[in-house]
C-alpha cells in the first residue's frame, strides 16, 4: 500500500533502535562499494565509487568486467542482494542476519560462480578501529523493517536533493551514496581551485581526500548516524569554509552548526515531522548553500541555472 502522509513517506528512523542492522549493513555496503571500487576507471572525486538509490534498494549500476558487465542490487523490498551479469548469469542472496564475515563470503563465492574474480582491500575504511570482512564476526545483525525504512529515507532524500541540483548549472556531483561513512550526498563546485585538504579521515588515504577536495565546494547531504552523534541528520558544509561560514544564520531554526563535524546540521526529525517536510530540506539546502556561495564569493550568475518556461519552448517544438 502506498504511503500517503508524510510521517509514512519520511519513515521515523532513531539511531538507538537500528544502530546493530546499521553498522552491519554499513560494512556489507562497504564490500559491494569496493567491488565497484577495483572494477571501475577512476572518476574525478572518486565519484566512480558510489551507489545510487533505486526503486527497490541500491545499485552500483553496470560495472565492466572484461568485455563483461555486472550490477550488484540491493533490493530492500524482497530483502536480497542480487549479481546480475550482462551474459544472464545471475545470483542472490538474501539478506538476513548473518556476521559480515559469511556474507563477504557468500559475495565473493557468488562472483567466482558467474565467473567474475575480484579482489579487494578488506579493510574497511572511515570507521574506528576497523575489522577485515573476512574476520568480522561481531557484526551480525539485520532487521528488515529498518533496512526498508533506511531506503525508504533515501527516497525521499534522494528525490529532493535532485531538485536542488537541478537549480545548478556549474560542475555539479550526481547525487550518489558514498558507502565510506555512509552519506547520501550532491556537491555544487565553484570552478576554482581549493587549498590543500589537511586529511586525516579515519583509514583513509590523505591523497584520496586532498583530490575529492582539490576545488571548492558546497555540499549537501544525508547522514544516518554513529555512535560519536546518534542521529540522522541533514549536513551542509563548505570547503573551503569561508570566513563567517559557521555565523550564518541558516534556515530553518532547527539548524545549528557543528564545530566538531564543521558543519551545518538539520536532524532528520525535524524534516520528517514537518508539515511539508519537502519545502524545509530545500529552505536548508538553499540556505546553506547561500551562505557558502556569498561568503566565498562565488560567480552565482554563472553558475545558477536559468531555466526555459515550458511556454516558450512550446513555441520551437
Amino acid at each position: 500500500m502506498r504511503p500517503d502522509t508524510p510521517a509514512e513517506v519520511w519513515p521515523e528512523l532513531n539511531y538507538a533502535d537500528w544502530k546493530d542492522t546499521c553498522a552491519t549493513l554499513h560494512m556489507w555496503l562497504q564490500i559491494v562499494g569496493k567491488i565497484r571500487l577495483v572494477q571501475t576507471p577512476w572518476t574525478n572525486h572518486s565519484w566512480h565509487v558510489t551507489l545510487y538509490v533505486t526503486s527497490r534498494g541500491l545499485t552500483t549500476s553496470p560495472i565492466p568486467h572484461g568485455s563483461d558487465t555486472f550490477e550488484i542490487r540491493f533490493d530492500f523490498v524482497d530483502h536480497q542482494l542480487r549479481i546480475l551479469k550482462s551474459d544472464g548469469g545471475q545470483r542472490s542472496l538474501e539478506l538476513k542476519p548473518r556476521s559480515v564475515a559469511d556474507f563477504y563470503k557468500a559475495v565473493m563465492t557468488a562472483l567466482d560462480e558467474l565467473k567474475l574474480p575480484v579482489k579487494i582491500d578488506t579493510m574497511p575504511n572511515e570507521i574506528p578501529n576497523p575489522v577485515p570482512f573476512e574476520r568480522d564476526e561481531q557484526h551480525r545483525s539485520y532487521d528488515p523493517e529498518f533496512g526498508n525504512r533506511f531506503w525508504r529515507l533515501l527516497v525521499q532524500a534522494d528525490r529532493v536533493f535532485k531538485e536542488f541540483r537541478s537549480r545548478f548549472c556549474g560542475k555539479c556531483s550526481p547525487v550518489h551514496f558514498f558507502w565510506g561513512a555512509p552519506d547520501l550526498a550532491v556537491t555544487r563546485f565553484s570552478g576554482r581551485a581549493a587549498p590543500k585538504h589537511p586529511g586525516g579521515i579515519p583509514h583513509l588515504p590523505d591523497a584520496i581526500t586532498r583530490e575529492a577536495y582539490s576545488q571548492e565546494v558546497s555540499s549537501l547531504g544525508f547522514w544516518p548516524g554513529a555512535d560519536m552523534m546518534p542521529m540522522a541528520i541533514f549536513y551542509s558544509y563548505a570547503y573551503p569554509e569561508p570566513a563567517g561560514f559557521s555565523q550564518a544564520k541558516i534556515k530553518p531554526d532547527a539548524a545549528s552548526y557543528n564545530a566538531q563535524l564543521r558543519e551545518f546540521v538539520l536532524p532528520y526529525d525535524a524534516v520528517r515531522t514537518a508539515k511539508s517536510p519537502d519545502d524545509v530540506l530545500l529552505e536548508f539546502a538553499q540556505s546553506a548553500y547561500d551562505a557558502a556561495s556569498q561568503l566565498g564569493k562565488w560567480d552565482r550568475a554563472a553558475l545558477e541555472e536559468k531555466k526555459p518556461s515550458l511556454h516558450s519552448a512550446s513555441k520551437h517544438s
